[in-house]
């Protein structure tokens, strides 16, 4: 497959602009391509490259030698129902339940919200076709911001995106607002999951706020407001992870700390909630064509809902009053 880059690809890492121009091939998944990239089936300009951090500039010509299977396979259209929080000519924004996979891969190659976006997008004007700006991870709920065309697509990129996670952690002793800068790469024993490291790996900060809090005798539980500076794969799992505040639910890097827990209704269902207890809430950004300022929020999931009364974090019952607060004004980073 031979493609050439735009505008928008300019300075960009070279898998990261495959994984846009390949959004198409199911199996072209980021891992993938960066395989492909380090056993030397991408070339630049004629040139093999093997690093995936090679920067490409516009106008270059990239050669990819696909597997025969990718390139047979193209991406089914399957009628799937959505929840769009936003649409209008250039973009949209759905609202991704927990247990759908973002886009297809060698291990779900149908029923994932790229395959409902496709038929969403049948009778789009001819040239436009969905492309993910950022991907949730399978058990992760929320927003996902979705470009209608390559430009669109590139403007999204370039621009800058505020997006809010709620997260609901485990934790006796957390801050009520910080940062967290630790650099994240792929686990040398696991390219599955991420290692945090202050020395090894790509620059990353997290910037959180706790907005809520329960003794939850005897292990502790915050409900934290999360905002990406940049986006690695698994950022705030892994960085709230790393600072002693594992994910509820989460079953890569979180803990049954559950097991603490001495109110048997809560242990209950925390030991029962079926995923990662994390929300992609509020997105805040300038729309790329019209320069207007577009705010899209995602209701929080029932089961995550649920799981917040059960533990008293609701706006209710929530006994901190000092994070009564700090809800009513602007989140400052």
């Amino acid at each position: 497959m031979i493609l050439k880059t735009d505008r928008g690809d300019a300075g960009r890492r070279i898998d990261l602009v495959l994984r846009r121009h390949l959004a198409g091939v199911g199996v072209a998944t980021r891992t993938r391509i960066q395989d492909w990239i380090e056993a030397g089936h991408v070339s630049v300009n004629g040139a093999a490259v093997r690093r995936v951090s090679t920067r490409t500039a516009a106008g270059d010509v990239i050669a990819v030698a696909l597997p025969a299977a990718a390139a047979r396979r193209p991406m089914e259209v399957e009628q799937v129902p959505l929840h769009i929080l936003h649409e209008d000519d250039h973009l949209l924004a759905v609202d991704k339940p927990s247990g759908i996979v973002s886009h297809p891969t060698h291990a779900h190659t149908s029923g994932t919200l790229m395959n409902a976006l496709l038929w969403h997008a049948r009778r789009w004007p001819a040239g436009q076709r969905p492309s993910l700006v950022g991907r949730l991870d399978k058990l992760t709920s929320g927003i996902v911001l979705v470009a209608k065309t390559p430009a669109i697509h590139a403007a999204l990129q370039r621009g800058k995106i505020e997006k809010d996670y709620l997260a609901l952690v485990y934790g006796r002793s957390i801050p009520a607002r910080g940062a967290i800068a630790l650099r994240l790469a792929r686990d040398g024993s696991d390219r599955r999951r991420v290692a945090a490291s202050e020395s090894v790996g790509a620059p990353s900060v997290t910037h959180f706020e706790r907005l809520a809090r329960v003794p939850a005798p005897h292990v502790g539980l915050g409900l934290l407001r999360c905002r990406l500076v940049t986006g690695r794969t698994h950022q705030i799992r892994v960085h709230l992870a790393a600072r002693g505040w594992p994910i509820v639910g989460d079953p890569v890097y979180g803990e049954p700390l559950w097991a603490q827990a001495t109110d048997r209704q809560l242990r209950e269902a925390l030991v029962s909630f079926p995923r990662q207890a994390l929300h992609a809430w509020r997105l805040g950004m300038r729309h790329p064509i019209t320069g207007t300022r577009l705010e899209i929020a995602a209701p929080i999931p029932d089961d995550f809902q649920g799981l917040l009364s059960t533990a008293g974090l609701d706006n209710r019952r929530s006994k901190d009053q000092e994070v009564r607060r700090s809800k009513t004004r602007a989140l400052i980073f």
